[in-house]
């Protein structure tokens, strides 16, 4: 089964320096319908505001993934990650973040920029141990890397190259364009969602366009075809 959830069905927070949409009911938009899907819990599409950004904040128990498409983002926390100065927590397209709450972390997130905002998706997935040390990663993917196939990116199956996660799930992305397909054997005791970043693609036939998704369900292959400057992420999870 094949569910979509269009881009305009997502809730919508809009604070002056940050507008947010909501893929699954999150802080003040409440939906009891889309609670998440399987153990992803959390994917906000958010655009912060030139000179702006999160201010120091707590999480635990949670695998949190960053995800910029333009702009950049820094990063700070109390495990020590960003406070040299250097690039260490930036990022920006291309790279991804990855940061395990487990136990307790503060972290803030920030726009430098004074004239660009910054556009990423947040991202949260329910860890598969409660109670770890607190851990961050982040690495570049170049774009060859993703043009026109589905490379691992965030895996908690202990996929090549990727950055590691504390849960049952997996994340890959990948750049269509054209002619540019690719297909995948999906599990049908498992969940897949199919989220679209930017531009137009085919979802096993169905259209789908930025910021729409696809959950699917009992689905033993997925196929991705027909893209228009698309970017998609790809969601390997636990029922």
């Amino acid at each position: 089964m094949i569910t979509l959830r269009k881009s305009s069905d997502r809730g919508h927070a809009h604070h002056g320096w940050l507008d947010s949409r909501h893929s699954f009911s999150f802080a003040e938009y409440f939906d009891p319908a889309h609670m998440g899907f399987g153990n992803l819990r959390v994917i906000n599409e958010d655009r912060v505001a030139a000179g702006q950004g999160f201010g120091t904040h707590g999480h635990r128990d949670m695998e949190i993934v960053s995800y910029v498409l333009d702009g950049e983002l820094a990063h700070q926390d109390s495990m020590g990650n960003g406070r040299a100065g250097g690039a260490s927590g930036v990022i920006r397209p291309g790279d991804v973040q990855r940061m395990s709450a487990g136990t307790g972390v503060l972290h803030s997130e920030f726009n430098h920029a004074q004239d660009r905002s910054t556009h990423f998706l947040q991202i949260w997935i329910l860890p598969r141990q409660r109670g770890i040390a607190p851990g961050y990663e982040q690495k570049h993917f170049d774009p060859a890397q993703r043009r026109g196939r589905l490379t691992p990116i965030v895996s908690g199956h202990g996929a090549e190259g990727a950055l590691s996660m504390n849960a049952d799930a997996q994340i890959e992305a990948g750049l269509f364009d054209g002619e540019e397909r690719a297909t995948k054997a999906l599990d049908p005791q498992r969940l897949a969602y199919v989220h679209v970043a930017r531009g137009e693609i085919e979802v096993n036939g169905q259209r789908l366009g930025a910021g729409d998704a696809a959950m699917l369900d009992g689905e033993s292959q997925l196929e991705l075809s027909q893209g228009r400057g698309a970017e998609v992420l790809v969601f390997d999870l636990a029922r």
